[in-house]
């Protein structure tokens, strides 16, 4: 099923991202995802009950690849979670993306400015959005129009010597409500 395949993309691509940041250890990792994010990822309009199912039976379908997955609700959103033979699939089949790599080396370091962040952009890609933001939460919108080398929206947040981001698919930046790119 095709919504299970982005489902799954979207899992091991956040592991694979959290290996990059901190390094390979196999231990269980835990994602959270709001049901409405869930729904636009899948492409469906499911409430919880709903939903806790269709992740039960995605889990049957990725278990050969990532063991056996642990599933939890609360609150209007599900805890999904990668036991440790999962994270050790990532870290030994998902190849790191170039770009990802290049763009945790810089933003990790202590006083990267944007001009440095975006340059990591613009090498991989002339086809950049840059959106200054009129919001609280974060400062700039950045993300790739054609979706090439991702197609994720990446919210940065520049400090005094170092710049925050948070990752999201389009579907969970929709979901959480952000202002239209």
């Amino acid at each position: 099923m095709e919504a299970y395949e982005r489902l799954e993309q979207a899992v091991t691509e956040m592991v694979k991202e959290a290996q990059i940041k901190m390094g390979y250890q196999e231990e269980a990792f835990h994602l959270y995802y709001p049901l409405s994010a869930l729904n636009k990822l899948l492409g469906t309009a499911y409430d919880m009950p709903q939903m806790t199912q269709t992740l039960q039976d995605f889990a049957a379908s990725a278990e050969p690849r990532l063991g056996k997955l642990g599933i939890a609700a609360r609150d209007g959103r599900f805890c999904l979670t990668i036991p440790a033979e999962g994270t050790r699939y990532v870290h030994e089949h998902i190849d790191e993306n170039d770009f990802l790599v290049q763009f945790i080396s810089v933003i990790g370091r202590h006083g990267c400015t944007l001009e440095e962040v975006l340059a990591v952009f613009y090498a991989h890609s002339d086809r950049v959005r840059v959106r200054k933001m009129e919001i609280d939460d974060f400062d700039y919108l950045v993300y790739f129009e054609d979706g090439v080398p991702n197609d994720y929206r990446y919210c940065l947040t520049v400090e005094d010597c170092h710049i925050i981001y948070h990752r999201f698919t389009k579907e969970d930046y929709e979901a959480f409500g952000y202002p239209s790119e």
